[in-house]
């Protein structure tokens, strides 16, 4: 699997240089780990501006400007929430592309509505377009946020591809 992930961080990185853009991740129940896949690939420093760890409600406020009103409102597995943590990664770094995440890996934590593998993944440009999608995943935690990482870095194909970035 991770041979899978290493793949994908490479292909993310090709597709950022050959767009100009600069990548920032903004990572709640991953701890990180996209930073670090992306950090593995070998002069990902042309692509790669900064990671921000937004674990608790007050990092997500603090680090990225999530708004106390929309942690209140719609909790912090959410479509807002994973939005304006990719924007506010953008407005706090470099960036010309955003990804976040934020969901329940469990094994505690979950709810009826949001039960454990539920993950909202964001992707985001410096335009103001963004993209985000509710994930469900199974396994334990560690599976939880293998998915995570995996469809986040998919996902930022999928994105470029779509949405209009620096270089068209």
């Amino acid at each position: 699997m991770s041979s899978n992930i290493d793949h994908l961080a490479t292909e993310v990185g090709e597709a950022l240089l050959d767009r100009n853009c600069k990548l920032v991740t903004v990572e709640s129940c991953t701890g990180g780990w996209i930073s670090q896949a992306v950090t593995s690939v070998s002069g990902s420093s042309n692509w790669f501006d900064r990671g921000f760890v937004t674990y608790s409600n007050e990092a997500k406020q603090e680090l990225v400007g999530v708004l106390a009103d929309t942690l209140e409102v719609h909790g912090a597995v959410s479509e807002k929430v994973a939005t304006e943590m990719a924007f506010g990664g953008l407005k706090h770094s470099c960036a010309d592309i955003a990804v976040s995440v934020t969901g329940i890996a469990g094994p505690d934590g979950g709810t009826p509505n949001k039960p454990v593998g539920t993950v909202w993944i964001a992707w985001a440009n410096e335009s103001g377009e963004a993209t985000a999608k509710c994930y469900q995943f199974g396994g334990d935690r560690n599976a939880i946020r293998r998915e995570t990482v995996l469809n986040a870095l998919s996902g930022i194909h999928e994105f470029i591809a779509s949405k209009t970035t620096k270089d068209g």
